[in-house]
């Protein structure tokens, strides 16, 4: 169970992370797996952000007028992509023995829970949302 807010999908991500990590002497893949998650994450956020800031740098050329609120959003993305990097970046300084120290509970995450959770996340990108246009196509 996760808390709702913004953060929802950074405590899913420590969530698999800690799983990886726990389950890495029973499969040395595993490692490499943590590394691409880490990475791929680290991509999505930068890409999210040039996306949004690009489509309202859209907008605005489009209205021809610049309101204090698209820069307030703007901020808020920026903020939100520095604070997702942030903890990434925390990720990937510590070795994998020290992230056991970063546990998000007491609780661990079995098998069925890992495959549900990279399952939603999963379904959070870009490909997995726009798979129905794929499919009319």
């Amino acid at each position: 169970q996760v808390s709702g807010g913004d953060d929802e999908i950074q405590q899913l991500q420590k969530a698999l992370l800690d799983y990886l990590d726990e389950n890495t002497e029973i499969d040395a893949s595993l490692v490499f797996s943590r590394k691409f998650y880490v990475a791929q994450w680290f991509r999505d956020t930068t890409m999210e952000t040039e996306k949004a800031i690009k489509s309202q740098k859209d907008e605005d050329s489009s209205e021809g007028t610049h309101h204090a609120k698209d820069v307030e959003t703007t901020g808020q993305i920026m903020h939100r992509a520095e604070s997702r990097k942030k903890f990434l970046r925390s990720i990937i300084k510590t070795t994998p023995s020290q992230f056991s120290t970063l546990k998000m509970n007491s609780d661990t995450v079995d098998y069925e829970d890992a495959c549900l959770i990279v399952r939603y996340l999963a379904s959070m990108r870009p490909f997995a949302q726009s798979f129905d246009i794929y499919l009319t196509q």
